[in-house]
């Protein structure tokens, strides 16, 4: 019986639930798991289209509308629209966004610690690139 897609959602679940609670271990309230893909974009670009966004996190724009939306109300990012093309609305950090990134990252390892624990080095590069095949 192959049952990737079970094993999958459990230990998706097992990951959010550690997340959510790293995040109140750190005060942070109203943030969501969803939320990561996002700041990490930003962390890596400073700043980007809801398109762009959209893209890279494999999201529909209304997603992303929806998830950034929350992040500005808790101060977290910022719209500014473009100098050049009044069209095109960027989403960047605000200050508060930025000085969140080393308790995000502090999270983003110590969820990965929790989720290969039990496996080897060799073991781990296998199963993402099988997951990635999956995908």
């Amino acid at each position: 019986m192959k049952k990737a897609l079970s094993l999958i959602s459990k230990i998706y679940e097992k990951g959010n639930r550690f997340i959510i609670n790293q995040l109140n271990r750190n005060g942070i309230e109203g943030l969501v798991p969803s939320h990561g893909d996002i700041l990490a974009v930003l962390y890596k670009y400073e700043k980007a289209t809801m398109n762009d966004i959209a893209k890279k996190i494999h999201r529909t724009k209304p997603t992303v509308t929806v998830l950034v939306d929350k992040l500005e109300r808790l101060g977290f990012v910022q719209r500014e629209k473009s100098s050049q093309d009044n069209r095109i609305t960027y989403i960047s950090l605000t200050q508060k966004g930025k000085s969140f990134e080393a308790i995000f990252k502090q999270i983003s390892e110590d969820l990965n610690s929790f989720l290969y624990k039990n496996l080897t080095s060799e073991e781990a590069e296998t199963l993402d690139a099988l997951l990635e095949k999956m995908q």
